[in-house]
């Protein structure tokens, strides 16, 4: 099974996937080729646990979607020496076709156009914190991004609503998600993204006034966030934010998304 976006899963697999987050690791077989592109500190931090709660040996691969190699010769090359892989590659469209290329799972740690596990890990928070991720009221606040995109995937695998303001500019037609370009509606949980490179939209960065109007939700910024951009105060100091223990929960999906994968 891979897990390039969120598409590839069904509201069976997203809710199975978090049932394993809840359970004792299982030991699997076999070695992960890991190839990780850039910082992504925590995304890094838990893969790397993940893999050894598993008891999964892995193979550093850098820049292993650079190469001038067509995907095709790449994967039938490298294939029989692992498992699984995990990769983390801004190209989206090379990592979907060594996905389509290889004949093992592939997860898709972060690229341009979406961060599945980032976002299966919160949406495992809220879910776990709710009973049930339908019953809450979920916002997103900002500009369209990979993280935000891959929220959209997962209301639309869920049959859930979820709403984005943002600007006008950044709203599509997706029935998944319901556009605000004003704060004229109340959340449970607002979740927030860096802004790109080069966004430097202010009107859409948060403020404590902005919380107010929808009802002082939970704040879940997605990290790094950065005071001044995306969000204008310190967050620390509000009484709503889901505080750095929630992304602990990323060790736990992280695991089971990897065994899930392996063993499908």
């Amino acid at each position: 099974m891979n897990i390039i976006s969120l598409k590839d899963l069904t509201a069976r697999d997203i809710l199975e996937i978090w049932t394993l987050s809840k359970q004792p690791a299982k030991p699997c077989h076999g070695t992960v080729g890991w190839s990780f592109e850039g910082n992504g500190i925590r995304t890094r931090t838990t893969f790397i646990q993940a893999f050894g709660q598993l008891g999964l040996e892995f193979i550093e691969l850098p820049n292993l979607l650079k190469s001038r190699e067509r995907t095709a010769d790449l994967a039938g090359y490298i294939d029989p020496f692992y498992s699984i892989y995990v990769i983390r590659e801004s190209n989206h469209q090379r990592l979907m076709e060594f996905a389509s290329a290889s004949k093992r799972p592939v997860i898709n740690a972060m690229s341009t156009m979406g961060h599945p596990c980032e976002v299966l890990s919160d949406g495992f928070y809220i879910h776990s914190k709710f009973g049930d991720i339908r019953r809450p009221k979920i916002g997103l606040w900002g500009p369209t991004t990979n993280v935000m995109r891959s929220w959209h995937e997962l209301a639309e695998a869920l049959g859930i609503v979820i709403v984005h303001f943002c600007g006008e500019n950044f709203h599509d037609l997706n029935p998944s998600v319901s556009f605000s370009d004003v704060t004229d509606r109340q959340v449970d949980i607002l979740i927030t993204d860096s802004w790109p490179a080069s966004y430097t939209g202010v009107e859409w960065s948060l403020t404590e006034e902005h919380l107010r109007k929808l009802g002082n939700p939970i704040l879940l910024p997605t990290p790094p966030f950065f005071i001044g951009e995306e969000i204008s105060f310190d967050p620390i100091g509000y009484a709503g934010f889901a505080g750095y223990e929630q992304k602990g929960a990323l060790l736990q999906v992280q695991r089971a998304i990897v065994e899930y994968a392996i063993r499908a």
